[in-house]
C-alpha cells in the first residue's frame, strides 16, 4: 500500500518545461524555413486559389432590373 512520493514543486517545473519545449517545437516548425520555402508555400497557395475560383460557376443576380 506504500505510494511513491512525489515533489508537487518539481512535477510542475517538470511538466512547464515539457510544455515550453512542445510549443519551442510548433514554433520552429512554423517560422523556422527559407525564404524559398515560404515563398513556394506562398505560390502553391495561390494557384490552388486561383483554381479553385475558375471552377465557380457564377449565376446572374434575379434583383437586377
Amino acid at each position: 500500500m506504500a505510494a511513491d512520493i512525489v515533489n508537487l514543486r518539481q512535477f510542475r517545473k517538470t511538466k512547464a518545461r515539457a510544455e515550453r519545449e512542445a510549443t519551442a517545437d510548433q514554433n520552429r516548425l512554423t517560422h523556422g524555413r527559407t525564404k524559398a520555402e515560404k515563398t513556394l508555400t506562398r505560390k502553391l497557395n495561390a494557384q490552388a486559389s486561383k483554381r479553385l475560383d475558375q471552377g465557380h460557376i457564377e449565376t446572374p443576380d434575379d434583383n437586377q432590373d
